[in-house]
């Protein structure tokens, strides 16, 4: 089941695994203006996304982009990596619902750990403010990086890739 909060909130929600624990760790310090990781998201380029490998089989994925209206989004879900998606800046909404509730429409595996649904409208729908935290499991189909206004604004984001056998 989705988690959703101040990292502080997240954090008590997890279960006490190294690789979360390195996540967190990271999330920790790119929120910290200053850290060489707050740093290192402020430089990436709008529109691009940088890796960064953690450890323990964790890596994020810093990106810098303007959100999207939130009919051009799309349902993903992602089966071996859970995501700890953190805004660092800016504000996003991001629906969410279980994915038995939706039907396969691209299917990227094994190449990318990727699924795609079709169309959905009654997902719940979260607004994730800077400095906030949702983690979104296999079971968890999400539609993040939607515009929260308009304008839409510009978002600074990582999002930690966990791996599910890690956790298990």
């Amino acid at each position: 089941m989705a988690l959703f909060g101040s990292l502080s909130t997240v954090r008590t929600q997890l279960v006490d695994r190294p690789a979360f624990r390195t996540a967190l760790a990271y999330v920790d310090e790119i929120l910290r203006p200053g850290s060489p990781a707050h740093t290192r998201l402020q430089a990436v380029a709008m529109g691009a996304t940088g890796r960064v490998e953690l450890g323990d089989g964790v890596f994020a994925l810093e990106q810098a982009y303007v959100a999207k209206p939130p009919a051009e989004g799309r349902w993903e879900s992602h089966l071996v990596y859970i995501d700890v998606q953190v805004v660092v800046s800016g504000d996003e909404l991001m629906e969410v619902t279980e994915v038995s509730r939706l039907s396969v429409a691209e299917d990227f595996r094994p190449a990318k750990d990727l699924l795609f649904f079709g169309d959905y409208a009654e997902g719940s729908v979260l607004r994730v403010r800077a400095g906030e935290v949702a983690v979104f499991y296999p079971s968890d189909a999400h539609k993040p990086s939607l515009a929260s206004g308009a304008p839409a604004a510009l978002v600074r984001k990582t999002v930690v890739k966990v791996p599910v056998a890690s956790v298990a």
